[in-house]
């Protein structure tokens, strides 16, 4: 239960003609206290329950618990959730013996394109794709439930 992952920024839109999968993406904070994360997403038509605990130090991995829950039990956790809600479309795109998962932001975040990448270990390596920009591994403003009460629109200047 150990998620191992490297974030990116993206700097262009190429790795949508290199996507195999494109998901829209819905989802809530109900807890987003630092030492843990309680998110609720609906990924498709599916629903999720997600705890996150705080990452290590070189913000590369970090405890997590996800069960899949229904559309309905979702839909209706939704509504409980703290303020902020977060819209994307994830491609997954495959590389090497990996899969980039980038998310491109819509709503109070549009404009905001992360890739992100898990590893078996912290030091795996792995194929970058020419779109893949500065890493942004470990930086919690990139975090979801950050994005969520400091949204990108807010930001005064990102690349």
């Amino acid at each position: 239960m150990q998620e191992i992952e490297r974030k990116f920024l993206v700097t262009s839109e190429a790795f949508k003609s290199e996507a195999h999968k494109r998901t829209r993406i819905v989802q809530g904070f109900l807890n987003t206290n630092p030492e843990r994360t309680v998110r609720v997403r609906i990924q498709g038509n599916d629903g999720f329950l997600t705890v996150k605990g705080k990452s290590n130090k070189s913000g590369l991995s970090r405890f997590e618990w996800e069960k899949q829950i229904s559309l309905s039990e979702a839909e209706e956790l939704l509504h409980l959730c703290e303020p902020g809600i977060i819209e994307k479309t994830r491609y997954e795109i495959s590389s090497d013996n990996h899969t980039f998962e980038v998310d491109d932001f819509m709503g109070e975040n549009e404009g905001l394109i992360i890739a992100e990448i898990e590893l078996s270990s912290e030091t795996e390596p792995f194929s970058k794709p020419q779109w893949l920009g500065k890493e942004v591994t470990g930086d919690i403003k990139y975090y979801n439930s950050k994005l969520s009460k400091n949204p990108f629109k807010n930001w005064t200047h990102e690349s």
